[in-house]
């Protein structure tokens, strides 16, 4: 019994380090899209000459 659960333990690690990692890219890339949309507003309002 003792041998089956060192393979679970270690694929159930696997998924953990994979999740964190998606997890973090995905932070980044919601950075990335709230920089890319002030950016968008900030030249829509440039182009209707607000300022």
């Amino acid at each position: 019994m003792a041998s089956l659960v060192e393979p679970i333990r270690r694929h159930e690690s696997r998924r953990r380090q994979e999740l964190r990692e998606l997890r973090a890219e995905n932070e980044q890339l919601k950075k990335l899209l709230a920089e890319a949309e002030l950016d968008k507003a900030m030249l829509k309002y440039v182009a209707e000459k607000k300022w």
